[in-house]
């Protein structure tokens, strides 16, 4: 049975090495290589071990300074980790195959074990009893490299394979390297780890190496069918529909980018900023009348344009507010951080209803001059201080101060609860879900989905929406704050494929009212060309990500989570309807190869659903209407894809 199950993976390798290509993180990190839309992983990092084995840090997103950038068919990262410079380039040779090629150079005397290329491969795919060292030169009774805890193996060798039941690896390298084989851990499962040494031994400044690593990837993709089952019985909370920030940073190139978002996609909610040291810069001096006299600040007069034109298209806006004047804050105004890793001003307490005038103020110059109210007003990551800074009993105390006046005042702008940096910040509201005299003064709950995300946390704030009896809105969406430092990777399908399947993720367990993704301007734009991101080659164009975006705007409003179960792990998928209306969509993500889906639970009447996919290939296209026969439909699920099932009466007569 073993040489027959080889023979299937040998005729498979030529098919699948036909759609093949490696993903690159923006921190230099290799996920893989995809093969007909199927990940054979390789989970690379960048490595330098300390004076001993205890001492390991890896690249990772965050944990060091990198730059990323694609030219055709490489995608390059600098990385800097303390006094270690790496500039790695992947470069994608079709069939499955990759070059990675390392320059090393180390700018200061010091003593550490040595730097490293790692890969990072899960046990479950490969076995620790197939590895076979390419060319081994042996190693020397006074090895170098000293041991290290779970080691397997080790040898000097021009590279490695390694096998398993549905994936086999090969990796050469341009010289005799050191190669050590560990046995490692993530929080996922067991993984086999292998370091391809870049430099060992004595360090001293001005040290570089280079090495030239080929990859070869082969493997079977799980073509096995896919079932989704809804079940109807069970609505949840409503999803109103998509948002956007629209914070203005870039002054032309914004209103293009805010303009196409607007006139092609539904985008149902607003976040605005509220320029708040640009309102009211002087303690003594009324904000109101200045503006009357003529003296709004441009800054200001562009954030209160936005605001009217998205409420005028009928969508309820959020205030937030980024810096305080210097009078409001404690201290020296800083962006930064500061000694011991604070950032941001706490608010001057002993200004504490002047603050609350400055903010009514804001509020009621705009209802006296664009005729709306603001639906909610917040500060942005408060939590964290970006950039005023608040513990969580400053939060529950301003939700009742600033609360209590504007009704004082008669203005009905509600407080967010939260508007924390990530998706772990929710130990922050606590303080104010406790105290009951916040409550009447929360209009909603909201998270910022930048960090954090894993489904514990996203629990977290689905039950604090139910707890509270509130709506839940992820108030700024995305997964990556650094990305506007390396904008080559908004044009990544990886890059969109992980936002969508983050979004997807949130849909089915925090059942939000809404996500406002950051942003719908040139600021993490989902477009390109046209002065975006100083690319004046291309018009302006949407890029695989805008369509995500709008594949999930442009549905039906008002219909209820439901639950969607998929049998295979690398389905995400999430459900909403509405059993009233007979209105039902699924959203699925396909992060695995092309194969055969049926969706399950459709109402025994219904007869035709629409399908749409979205991929690097396709833009929400709407494929052919499927038939619908006692409850399921049958369909193709692309390799790779973000796929949305729509069910809402139409025929295709």
């Amino acid at each position: 049975m073993k040489y027959i199950y080889q023979s299937v993976l040998i005729s498979l390798i030529g098919v699948s090495s036909l759609f093949a290509q490696p993903e690159v993180y923006p921190w230099s990190n290799i996920s893989g290589i995809r093969m007909d839309g199927e990940l054979m992983e390789l989970n690379s990092s960048l490595c330098v071990v300390g004076a001993d084995w205890s001492d390991v840090q890896k690249s990772a997103r965050e944990k060091a300074w990198y730059q990323y950038q694609r030219r055709g068919a490489t995608q390059s990262v600098s990385l800097t980790m303390d006094q270690f410079f790496f500039n790695q380039s992947v470069e994608d040779l079709g069939a499955g195959r990759a070059n990675v090629r390392i320059n090393f150079r180390n700018e200061a005397d010091t003593a550490i074990i040595g730097t490293f290329f790692v890969l990072g491969l899960p046990s479950s795919r490969y076995s620790i009893d197939d590895l076979n060292l390419m060319d081994p030169a042996g190693i020397s009774s006074t090895r170098e490299i000293p041991v290290s805890p779970g080691e397997i193996l080790h040898g000097s060798a021009r590279g490695m394979r390694i096998s398993g039941p549905t994936r086999n690896l090969e990796v050469v390298i341009n010289e005799n390297t050191d190669i050590i084989v560990r046995k490692g851990q993530t929080d996922e499962n067991e993984q086999i780890e292998i370091y391809f040494a870049l430099m060992s031994g004595q360090f001293e400044k001005g040290n570089s190496v280079y090495k030239s690593i080929d990859l070869k990837a082969q493997g079977i993709a799980d073509l096995r069918p896919i079932e989704l089952t809804l079940d109807r019985t069970d609505p949840g909370r409503p999803f109103k529909g998509f948002g956007g920030n629209f914070r203005l940073q870039y002054p032309g190139v914004d209103s293009r980018v805010i303009d196409y978002c607007l006139q092609n996609m539904d985008v149902r909610w607003g976040r605005v900023e509220m320029p708040w040291r640009f309102w009211h810069p002087n303690e003594n001096d009324d904000p109101i009348a200045e503006a009357n006299n003529g003296e709004l600040h441009p800054r200001v007069e562009e954030a209160m344009s936005m605001a009217g034109r998205l409420h005028e298209l009928g969508m309820p806006v959020i205030l937030s507010d980024w810096s305080a004047p210097d009078w409001a804050i404690e201290g020296r105004r800083t962006f930064g951080p500061q000694p011991g890793g604070l950032r941001g001003n706490p608010l001057d307490k002993t200004k504490l209803k002047q603050i609350y005038q400055s903010i009514a103020d804001y509020l009621q110059y705009v209802k006296d001059n664009y005729g709306f109210e603001f639906s909610m007003f917040s500060f942005n990551e408060s939590d964290l201080g970006i950039y005023v800074r608040q513990t969580p009993e400053d939060h529950a105390a301003f939700i009742k101060g600033l609360g209590t006046y504007l009704a004082s005042r008669g203005l009905k702008t509600k407080i967010l609860l939260g508007d924390t940096a990530d998706a772990n910040g929710w130990p922050f509201i606590e303080t104010a879900m406790d105290d009951k005299a916040t409550h009447p003064y929360i209009g909603a709950i909201s998270f910022h989905s930048w960090r954090g995300y894993t489904d514990e946390n996203l629990i977290r704030w689905a039950r604090a929406a139910e707890r509270m009896k509130l709506p839940l809105l992820v108030g700024e969406g995305s997964m990556d704050a650094g990305a506007w430092r390396y904008p080559d990777i908004f044009s990544e399908s990886t890059y969109a494929m992980a936002e969508a399947n983050l979004y997807v993720r949130i849909l089915k367990i925090c059942q939000p009212e809404a996500i406002l993704q950051w942003q719908l301007t040139a600021d993490y734009s989902p477009l390109i060309g046209d002065g975006v991101f100083g690319d004046t080659h291309l018009p302006l164009t949407p890029t695989q990500r805008f369509w995500i975006f709008k594949q999930i705007a442009d549905m039906p409003e008002g219909l209820y989570a439901m639950p969607v179960e998929a049998d295979r792990q690398n389905i995400v998928c999430a459900a909403l309807g509405d059993n009233e209306k007979g209105v039902y969509l699924v959203h699925m993500v396909n992060n695995g190869a092309s194969r055969p889906a049926r969706l399950k639970g459709l109402p025994p009447e219904m007869e035709w659903i629409r399908i749409f996919v979205t991929n690097e290939k396709k833009h929400m296209s709407q494929q052919r209407m499927l038939r619908v026969r006692n409850g399921e439909t049958r369909f193709f699920a692309d390799a790779n894809s973000f796929i949305t099932l729509l069910a809402d009466g139409d025929t295709p007569f």
